[in-house]
């Protein structure tokens, strides 16, 4: 085919083998520690902390995605994330951090430290990590941030990186490939918790990192073999599965998330409602310019933590967990983690797959019976 397929069609069909007769059109997941090897230990498949069929048709699938792209693939997004920064950083190397992405994230800023590296940190919002890039080795972005929805503009990140002699890693999470592409922006590395939105279904941990560098691919394989952070042949067969409604599920819960941010800007209870795809969002402009899909995380800010407890309390299609991009709607009051620079009411909301007016529904009425709740107290004192 000469012209290009569209995101559904792409996702249907992308790292699945030519059709064979008799044979499923995505093969069973491949159970292997060791494989028949006599002679010279050279072949596709060696060893299972090396290779695996079923990793390889999920690489290929992801690497079509991502626009074009080597691909290895990881036992979780910390596993991908941890893989970048500790295979391309030595002593002495800086590293740009941002301070407001995810905290396991900024965790690592110790351990490369320890190694001997120098952690340099700036907001997302306003690109602010432009003023750090003099002799830095790796930049690392996370765009739209988490759990605060901030921006940075991806492209001119890359150029002055690049200027600088640094590469550039983009936590891609949040959009996925089919929401934003950081490689075809310019970025070194796309890297993800494909646990997230991309799998979609909160049953399984995994990751990804790509790379349109067959040597950094390689620096990146060579950590996954040395560490041993493989994926499960399982994980990467029901990964590869979910693919398939990518499009569908992104598409709806894109317009879910919107419907609710609607609902929610209507609400005097809540503030600091941040959603990238608002028109009236701080990020919008610069999101509307590199991404193609917004996301489906809401956050927005409760009067205090016993009101944000309970509204999460009161929901009933709602599920309390700490993770975003399944297909059943979640929320937390993220501060309970005590890592983010959040409010004690802050929450964050991953919108799911049900229909928009149950989801809308059910969060409005929960704010209801916490502002009740409220002023049922007051009214006892």
């Amino acid at each position: 085919m000469t012209r290009e397929l569209g995101d559904g069609t792409l996702a249907v069909g992308a790292g699945r083998p030519p059709a064979k007769k008799y044979a499923p059109p995505l093969p069973g997941p491949a159970f292997a520690a060791h494989y028949h090897l006599p002679g010279e230990p050279v072949g596709p498949y060696t060893y299972g902390r090396d290779t695996n069929p079923t990793w390889t048709l999920l690489e290929a699938a992801i690497g079509e995605l991502e626009g074009g792209a080597e691909v290895v693939s990881f036992s979780s997004g910390m596993a991908a994330i941890a893989a970048v920064l500790l295979s391309q950083v030595r002593s002495g190397d800086v590293v740009v951090l941002p301070d407001d992405c995810y905290q396991t994230t900024r965790a690592l800023k110790e351990r490369l430290e320890s190694y001997g590296a120098v952690i340099r940190m700036a907001p997302t919002a306003g690109n602010a990590q432009m003023e750090l890039l003099d002799g830095a080795r790796l930049v690392w972005v996370e765009t739209p941030s988490n759990p605060n929805l901030d921006v940075c503009d991806i492209a001119r990140l890359v150029e002055a990186a690049h200027e600088a002699g640094a590469l550039v890693a983009v936590d891609n999470t949040l959009a996925t490939p089919l929401g934003q592409r950081p490689l075809d922006l310019g970025a070194d590395f796309s890297v993800a918790s494909d646990t997230k939105a991309l799998t979609g279904h909160g049953d399984l941990l995994l990751g990804h990192v790509a790379t349109r560098d067959e040597a950094l691919a390689e620096s990146v394989r060579l950590w996954r073999k040395t560490v041993g952070a493989i994926p499960g042949p399982m994980e990467a067969w029901l990964a590869h599965r979910s693919l398939a409604t990518l499009e569908l599920r992104l598409d709806r819960q894109d317009a879910n998330a919107m419907a609710l941010a609607e609902a929610l800007k209507e609400r005097p209870e809540v503030v600091g409602l941040r959603y990238p795809g608002l028109p009236d969002d701080p990020s919008h402009e610069i999101a509307a310019k590199q991404m193609r899909r917004f996301g489906c995380v809401v956050s927005f800010v409760l009067p205090d933590e016993a009101f944000a407890e309970r509204f999460l309390g009161a929901m009933r299609l709602v599920n309390q967990a700490t993770s975003f991009g399944s297909v059943h709607s979640s929320a937390e009051r993220r501060g309970r983690w005590g890592g983010d620079a959040v409010e004690p009411g802050f929450v964050r909301f991953s919108v799911g797959v049900e229909n928009a007016q149950d989801i809308v529904g059910d969060v409005l009425a929960a704010v209801d019976e916490a502002s009740a709740e409220v002023r049922k107290v007051g009214e006892d004192l």
